[in-house]
């Protein structure tokens, strides 16, 4: 029983080290460019653990794709500062794990990833778009789709093109920019 254990837990870590290794070079990378090798490497096993864990590099990529917004309760913030403080949650996520980086660099150029990122978008952003308008989801799902097309768009640019000047520009200021477009869609008709 205790080596069953301990086989599990050394299962568990080397599933942790593949997810974590595959995260960080999909981020980097994106889909096309990455290999099983080189997240092996980066993981220091041997590729056939990644296979035998995954069986390929789109499971591997579905598995360390999943992603949570971790959208915040907003029902407390201001009616009038909502916008804002989704965006800078948003900022918040972009920044701090790069997961949701690797989907959106891969999303552009492979189908399972983009359909990935809309289920996030759609699944997570809808509901809570839905709570804050009091509308329709059917009219929740606009709100959020445009939303999304700033959300994206702003971090396409700032993450993964390195437009100079929104690179330059600083994330309070980005804020500012953007609270009051993503205000609009949450609450203007």
């Amino acid at each position: 029983m205790i080596d069953a254990t301990r086989r599990a837990r050394r299962s568990d870590a080397t599933k942790a080290a593949i997810l974590t290794a595959a995260r960080e070079h999909f981020a980097a990378k994106g889909y096309q460019a990455a290999t099983i090798r080189a997240i092996a490497a980066n993981a220091r096993i041997d590729p056939a653990m990644v296979i035998r864990y995954f069986g390929n590099k789109q499971n591997l990529f579905a598995a360390a794709a999943e992603f949570d917004l971790r959208l915040p309760d907003l029902s407390a913030v201001p009616k009038a500062a909502v916008g804002a403080a989704l965006v800078e949650h948003f900022f918040s996520r972009w920044e701090g794990d790069e997961t949701l980086l690797a989907l959106l660099r891969t999303g552009v150029t492979n189908e399972p990833a983009a359909a990935r990122l809309r289920s996030i978008f759609a699944t997570q952003l809808v509901s809570v778009v839905t709570r804050l308008s009091g509308e329709s989801r059917a009219r929740a799902e606009v709100r959020a789709g445009l939303i999304a097309t700033q959300m994206l768009g702003v971090a396409l640019c700032r993450y993964v093109l390195k437009l100079p000047p929104v690179v330059r520009t600083s994330r309070a200021a980005l804020v500012r920019w953007l609270g009051p477009t993503i205000q609009r869609y949450l609450f203007d008709t």
